[in-house]
């Protein structure tokens, strides 16, 4: 379908005809004098007219936008077409003759318009191709993080209700406990009332009783033998009244307490004195294209999902053993060998290999190499590494011959990898100032290059240690962004993980069988564990269990984390994964 010239849009990419009558072809260029479409044919003969061959025909994409028509206030019959640059004010040709404007310069206001309106067109395209995409993901994400919210106050206050009801509870077990020794203290004290009651009832029978006997003396009509006449001291004595003591009842002391007692006990809910994380701003990514995978992809896809079903984290970190590599001044990369050997190089010349404990298997001092830097091992079993003063990659065979593997021309080799799936070899390289990822195949031939984003930002600056993890992503820490950048196997950016804290200087970095990524950060000493997709999980190491200058990780067939310090020529082997 054909559009005209005002339907399409700045960014669109349709077919436009060319401006010139009963031309349909597609037009390609564009006359700015005339403001005229034109198709190559037509500009062909545009360029070779006499009237026309001096205009200024350009690429439509570069074409000049046609001025509005506006008629002077002053000058009826003249447009609108200059700017006064003293008083920025837009004016016809004859207005420039005024007295007022003597002496002033003048911008083509076309020229002006054009500017501004490519200008504005950039702002419309990135408004409509990163913000509000970015800002509609957003948007989505506080509806969703307002759910969560719900949730977790809706968790609160059941357990504030719990808290009350359990405290409550053990309120009523202390009443009880409290009105149950009360009434003990009750039956205790009418026990002994009704003990002194019965004494008086008793006694009070005996004075009556008394009474009637004395009554009997004064009415008897015998003489002898009665106690008036002839007085008996046990019949005319009294007993005395009993003695009783009164009881004490129990003082009940209140309990004193405030408000903020009970605070105390129920618990109080406050906001975390954390600053809030930052709205993660990243560009919306283009969505890869999915292909089938090969049937060695498929069974090596299997396996993974077999280990991650056997393996998990561990609760704990664990030290296995630790030992210093002999040979050796301080540490700068580590990397596993064959049957669970590791090779080692320092900050000189020296590369040794060593067995599990640490016992020196064989030591390869590079001649006129100044600097070792990173190393691997390839799939068929040579060493290889990164020779940053001949900028080379140098390789070591079986019988210690060492070769030129790869020469990288300008660029400076820093880190080196080489895949266990198809042998491919990954280097980080720089050259003034810039960085990139390149792949080499077996054979040392060169067959990508990683410098950019779709964005075309530079993703490297000083790509100094790199990996390759289990679904091919490409991991690289990078000492000057202060970052580990991760991209997929094609090149494009997935993520880059810049740390917890203000700073973050990342060294070493491995993975493992689950797809973890693993890295050793020299500025706070520790090393930081993330899941396959970039999520930080936790601080694996730390200063106080032993990683006191971690430079260098690899995880060795038994699944334990080997760490290389680099201010000493120690390393700490860690068991952080269980079956």
């Amino acid at each position: 379908m054909a559009y005209s010239e005002l339907q399409v849009p700045d960014t669109a990419q349709h077919y436009l005809v060319c401006g010139f009558e009963d031309c349909e072809n597609n037009c390609l260029f564009y006359c700015n004098p005339c403001h005229q479409p034109l198709c190559e044919q037509c500009r062909d003969k545009h360029e070779k007219s006499p009237d026309t061959r001096n205009h200024e025909v350009v690429s439509y994409r570069h074409r000049k936008n046609q001025l509005p028509v506006e008629k002077c206030r002053d000058h009826p019959t003249k447009d609108i077409d200059i700017l006064c640059d003293e008083c920025n004010v837009p004016l016809c040709s004859k207005c420039s003759t005024l007295l007022v404007h003597k002496g002033h310069s003048f911008t083509d206001l076309e020229t002006i318009y054009t500017e501004k309106s490519v200008a504005c067109r950039q702002k419309i395209h990135k408004i409509q191709a990163y913000f509000i995409p970015t800002a509609k993901r957003l948007q989505g994400e506080i509806k969703l993080y307002a759910t969560e919210i719900t949730k977790i106050m809706d968790s609160i206050r059941t357990f504030m209700r719990d808290e009350a009801k359990s405290l409550k509870t053990l309120v009523d077990e202390v009443t009880s406990d409290n009105i149950e020794q009360v009434n003990k203290m009750e039956g205790s004290i009418w026990k002994m009332l009704h003990s002194q009651h019965k004494t008086y009832h008793d006694y009070i029978c005996y004075l009556e009783d008394l009474v009637k006997k004395f009554h009997g003396y004064l009415s008897s009509t015998q003489l002898q033998n009665n106690p008036i006449i002839f007085p008996l001291t046990e019949h005319l004595t009294i007993q005395s009244i009993p003695d009783t003591a009164t009881p004490i009842p129990p003082v009940f002391t209140a309990g004193r307490y405030s408000k903020e007692d009970v605070v105390k006990l129920l618990g109080r809910i406050t906001v975390p004195q954390t600053k809030p994380e930052k709205t993660n701003l990243k560009a919306m990514e283009i969505a890869s294209t999915h292909i089938k995978p090969t049937g060695k992809q498929m069974r090596e896809g299997r396996e993974n999902s077999d280990v991650k079903q056997t393996l998990s984290l561990s609760s704990s970190v664990t030290k296995v053993r630790e030992y210093g590599v002999p040979g050796v001044d301080r540490i700068q990369h580590i990397t596993l060998g064959k049957s669970s050997s590791l090779w080692v190089s320092d900050y000189c010349s020296n590369i040794v290999q060593t067995d599990q404990k640490g016992n020196q298997l064989q030591r390869i001092h590079t001649k006129d190499v100044r600097y070792v830097g990173n190393l691997t091992i390839t799939q068929d079993g040579d060493l290889i590494y990164t020779d940053k003063h001949n900028k080379v990659i140098n390789r070591i065979t079986l019988n210690n011959t060492i070769t030129e593997f790869i020469k990288t021309g300008d660029w400076t080799p820093l880190s080196i990898h080489s895949s266990r799936t198809n042998g491919d070899n990954l280097l980080g390289m720089i050259k003034e100032g810039k960085g990139k990822v390149t792949r080499y195949n077996k054979t040392g031939k060169e067959i990508q290059s990683i410098e950019r984003d779709n964005k075309g930002q530079e993703l490297y600056s000083y790509p100094h240690y790199i990996t390759e993890n289990i679904n091919g992503d490409i991991c690289t820490s990078d000492l000057i962004k202060q970052a580990v950048v991760v991209v997929k196997k094609s090149g494009q950016h997935r993520f880059s993980y810049t740390g917890q804290g203000s700073e973050f200087y990342p060294r070493g970095v491995c993975t493992d069988r689950l797809g973890h990524i693993l890295m050793c950060d020299i500025y706070s000493n520790t090393v930081h564990l993330l899941d396959q997709d970039g999520q930080f999980l936790c601080l694996l190491l730390k200063q106080q269990q032993g990683a006191w200058s971690p430079c260098s990780v690899c995880v060795d067939d038994e699944n334990n984390l080997i760490v290389g310090q680099w201010k000493t020529n120690t390393v700490t082997v860690y068991k952080y994964l269980q079956c």
